[in-house]
């Protein structure tokens, strides 16, 4: 097995965990606060963006992505954004993910190369991205 498909594989299971921390364990007849409906924000979906990750979630995420690359997340808040805003090009099907993930995670201090835009791009469609 290849480093990248070693990596692949590794936040596959990574991220295979986050459902084991999913907020949908809680009983059915748990209702959401109103503090928690009041500060909800748009939901996005049907745009085919995931609700942003808390907690054991964001961090398991958080953790993919570092695996990857460390320098993909060194802006976490900003890793989070990107992450969700590649969700909707994976959902969606568009012809040309890979290349929309190298442009959606370089920044100033890395390019994204086209190994790591397909790596992304399996860990986040393995588990993260059905959760829209």
């Amino acid at each position: 097995m290849n480093r990248t498909a070693a990596t692949v594989a590794a936040t596959a299971a990574a991220l295979l965990a986050l459902t084991a921390c999913s907020s949908t364990d809680a009983p059915a007849d748990t209702k959401p606060s109103a503090t928690a409906t009041a500060t909800a924000s748009v939901d996005t979906r049907p745009a085919g963006i995931p609700p942003e990750p808390q907690g054991a979630e964001r961090e398991a995420l958080l953790g993919a992505l570092r695996t990857i690359n460390p320098a993909l997340v060194e802006d976490p808040d900003k890793a989070i954004d990107r992450a969700r805003n590649q969700c909707s090009a994976i959902n969606g099907g568009g012809d040309n993910v890979d290349s929309l993930a190298q442009q959606r995670f370089s920044t100033s201090s890395h390019e994204v190369t086209a190994v790591e835009a397909k790596a992304i791009n399996a860990t986040l469609g393995a588990t993260f991205c059905k959760t829209a």
